[in-house]
């Protein structure tokens, strides 16, 4: 089974453009796919689950659907959860 990252971000958050920096570098490095999900752009097109939820603490990071880390990449556990399922 391929596994899943996915970033949660909005416009203008620089935190959130270093977050999505790194995980493509690992995507590559440690074979994930990667989507990366503006919150607000979910919300404006119908979809105002992601931003209701985690909204306030982005970057959020998402493994195979599940919150992983929030405001930065969890980097050891990330590489750590990958190895392990």
């Amino acid at each position: 089974m391929d596994r899943q990252v996915e970033l949660l971000t909005r416009a203008g958050c620089t935190i959130c453009t270093g977050a999505a920096t790194r995980l493509a570098e690992l995507a590559d490095e440690l074979g994930f796919a990667l989507t990366i999900t503006d919150v607000d752009a979910a919300a404006a097109t119908g979809d105002p689950v992601l931003r209701a939820e985690f909204g306030d603490r982005l970057p959020v990071v998402l493994l195979d659907g599940a919150e992983h880390s929030y405001w930065e990449v969890d980097e050891p556990r990330l590489r750590a959860d990958l190895r392990d399922r």
